[in-house]
């Protein structure tokens, strides 16, 4: 079965506290000056994505978009 690892960005709005970033473990967290927060790296499948997509969630903040921004494929 060959599975296929994804390179996402998800902007959020607001800047998220040191504290928080821990919940996106193995992900880059980055400030921007307009206010948001980009989260992105590597998410190995829709599954691992959707359990990022539910901490924000479960966090209360507010989803501005997610991105697929490259692909590679693995064995």
């Amino acid at each position: 079965m060959q599975s296929s690892v994804h390179t996402y960005q998800i902007r959020i709005k607001g800047h998220i506290s040191d504290s928080w970033a821990s919940w996106f473990e193995g992900l880059d967290i980055r400030r921007e000056e307009n206010g948001e927060t980009l989260i992105y790296g590597k998410i190995p499948d829709q599954t691992a994505l959707h359990g990022v997509l539910m901490i924000i969630r479960d966090l209360g903040l507010i989803l501005v978009e997610v991105k697929c921004i490259d692909s590679e494929s693995i064995s």
